[in-house]
Formats: structure tokens, C-alpha cells, sequence
């Protein structure tokens, strides 16, 4: 039986569905079956990072009773299943965000991994969200703004059966005034799986005209290690990036 994790943020612009898209990217790469889904049912762009926005069938198909789960299955980058949001705004009105519980168990016990990128605050289509998964893992830029919005967050999390596993830190720069990992656990009492250092590769990685994952197109950038970091000790396995040479970041 897979593991289901949410990934929340309390607030957007933290760079949570990039996180999202490389993280599964990252734990394919070991070896383990991972399927993500667009739980952002409102604003869905995860499809738009894996350059897969054409799929015709979606989430919101599935979740309008208008199409079987497994219709709204594809393949993307480095072996990972995906289940994209629709974009459309009349569709979003008519889903029951209730629904996904059943849909997320129902494949449950064909993945490793399955990763829900959820949208921003805590509405309803994100409480459906994490209350579908077992796990929620915290995405959090090293600022007090961030940290508190993560903070509540995690209580959201709690009080919906959402086991918080840890936070990413990410945008990390490690500069005078940012709020140091250590005193991010402290805040938030949960392990920071990895920080992501700010890496102008991953700007970049969604701004070309062939987009394209970092974890795809440089594994070898500090972000990319990072994220590599994180997708280890979240699977239990040795923390190996796929690069030559030191970042300074393997440690978490």
C-alpha cells in the first residue's frame, strides 16, 4: 500500500508544485512507482511544469463522475504517473472536491508514492486534499511570514488525520536575517527534510519555450540535489545525488 502525502504551503509562492513535480521526478528516479496528482483543482498548473497541459481526460472529469480514474491516468517524465486538473473554471464550479478521497484509494495500492500538489491556503478543495492523504509534507520559505503560514498549516494537517512528516525549506539562501533550519524545527517541531538553496536553474526550468523539470534537464544544480536530499530520506534510502561533486547541501 502507497504512501499518500500532501504537499502545503498555507500561503502560495513558495514554490510548492515545482517542489511537487521534481520531488516525484526524484523518487522515481530510485526506483519506486510515484504518481502525482493536480489537487489544485481551482488553479492548475502542475500540468503546465511537466508540459503536459493537452491531456484531454482529468481530475475533474473523474471527480464530475464523467470518466473512470484510470482515463486520467498518463505517463510523464522520468517514469512517473500523472493525473492532471482541468482548466476550466465552469468544470471547477460543478466538482465535488469530497470525492477525491475515494478516487486517491482506489490506486492507491499501485504506487509507492502518491504526491498532492494542493492548492494555496486552506479551502475546501485543500482540506479534501489532505484529508485524502496520510502524510503532509510542509513547504516553507526561511521567513517568518512563511514559517507562521506553514505553522498553521501543520494544525490543519493534524486536525484532519494528516500526519506532518516534515518541512522543506526552500528559496534558501542563507543569508543575514533568514530564519535558520535549526530554529525552523524549533517553530515548527518537525525535521527539515532538506533546504533547497535559491538556484537560478530552477527559475529557468519553467520560463524556457520546452519546459522541463530541473530534476530532468540539470540533476546536477544545487536545487536539484536538494530535492534529490529530500526524495531520499522521505523513501528511506541513501542519500546519493546524481552529481560529481560537492554543494555543500547533502546533508540537508
Amino acid at each position: 500500500m502507497g504512501r499518500v502525502i500532501s504537499l502545503i504551503s498555507g500561503k502560495g509562492g513558495v514554490g510548492k508544485t515545482t517542489i511537487t513535480a521534481n520531488l516525484g521526478i526524484a523518487l522515481s528516479k530510485r526506483g519506486l512507482s510515484v504518481c502525482l496528482i493536480d489537487a489544485d483543482i481551482a488553479m492548475a498548473n502542475l500540468s503546465l511544469l511537466l508540459n503536459m497541459q493537452n491531456s484531454p481526460i482529468t481530475l475533474h472529469d473523474v471527480l464530475l463522475g464523467e470518466a473512470a480514474i484510470d482515463d486520467a491516468i498518463y505517463d510523464g517524465p522520468a517514469g512517473i504517473k500523472f493525473i492532471p486538473s482541468g482548466l476550466s473554471l465552469e468544470n471547477y464550479r460543478r466538482v465535488d472536491p469530497e470525492r477525491l478521497q475515494a478516487v486517491i484509494d482506489s490506486i492507491k495500492p499501485r504506487f509507492d508514492f502518491i504526491l498532492l500538489d494542493c492548492a494555496a491556503g486552506i479551502e475546501r478543495t485543500v482540506m479534501a486534499a489532505v484529508s485524502a492523504s496520510d502524510e503532509a509534507l510542509l513547504i516553507a520559505m526561511p521567513t517568518s511570514p512563511s514559517i507562521a503560514d506553514v505553522l498553521k498549516a501543520k494544525m490543519t494537517a493534524q486536525r484532519l488525520g494528516s500526519k506532518p512528516a516534515g518541512v522543506i525549506v526552500n528559496f534558501y539562501r542563507q543569508e543575514k536575517g533568514e530564519i535558520k533550519k535549526e530554529d525552523v524545527v524549533k517553530l515548527l517541531e518537525l525535521p527539515v527534510i532538506s533546504a533547497v538553496p535559491f538556484d537560478d536553474e530552477m527559475r529557468k526550468s519553467f520560463m524556457q519555450d520546452n519546459l522541463a523539470p530541473i530534476m530532468i534537464s540539470k540533476p546536477n544544480t544545487p536545487a536539484a540535489v536538494a530535492i534529490q536530499v529530500a526524495a531520499a530520506k522521505i523513501a528511506g534510502l541513501p542519500v546519493q545525488a546524481e552529481q560529481s561533486h560537492s554543494t555543500g547541501f547533502l546533508s540537508g
